[in-house]
């Protein structure tokens, strides 16, 4: 049986022949080339007027008019409010996983004094449980203990440069018990009482 000769085209960029070009990763130079040397065979693969008119024929239904981005007004919207969902359960899933640390410094035998750090991480929310753009108010926060415990209360830098509030005396379990019932989005279990006790210095 006699056997008939084959020949078979080349790419002369990624070597291969045309129909897998589009795997080679050098697609859009394959097709120059293609279209260069073999134009009947890419007119062929890639006939240009036939796309053209397909695309012309698609209509989009009830998506309303298309944007310049070649996307509808309907689309556009959809994709921006999925992004803002996904925004905020990330900012959600932050907050869920960030700590309130109460601790209990001891400056003297007889004298110590409260922080509170990580309270300004979690947003006020409305009854709806959805976000409002108000942090806890730090300023306020402070204020509302001094005036609760008659004390002094400020809020101060701590060692990393960042915001706590710091109560003149002991009050762990006290703002402990206030914390949850003014900021009630706080969950219980974001909350660490931890106590600093004053190192002793050894005697010679």
């Amino acid at each position: 049986m006699a056997m008939n000769e084959v020949n078979v085209l080349y790419c002369g960029i990624c070597t291969m022949p045309p129909e897998y070009c589009d795997f080679s990763g050098t697609q859009e130079k394959c097709k120059e080339w293609l279209k260069d040397h073999h134009e009947e065979v890419y007119e062929k693969m890639y006939d240009v007027q036939a796309v053209t008119e397909g695309v012309e024929k698609i209509t989009v239904e009830e998506t309303g008019p298309v944007t310049t981005e070649g996307k509808s007004d309907r689309t556009f919207v959809k994709d921006k409010s999925a992004k803002l969902e996904a925004k905020l359960e990330r900012e959600n899933k932050k907050k869920m996983s960030s700590r309130v640390t109460i601790k209990r410094i001891e400056r003297t035998k007889r004298k110590c004094v409260t922080t509170i750090y990580g309270l300004d991480v979690f947003e006020e929310r409305a009854l709806t449980d959805r976000p409002i753009l108000t942090d806890v108010d730090m300023k306020k926060a402070a204020k509302m203990f001094a005036n609760k415990f008659a004390c002094g209360s400020s809020v101060a830098k701590n060692n990393q440069g960042q915001d706590e509030i710091v109560v003149q005396g002991d009050f762990s379990e006290e703002l402990h018990d206030l914390i949850l019932a003014n900021w009630s989005h706080v969950p219980e279990d974001n909350i660490d009482i931890v106590e600093e006790k004053k190192k002793k210095v050894p005697t010679a």
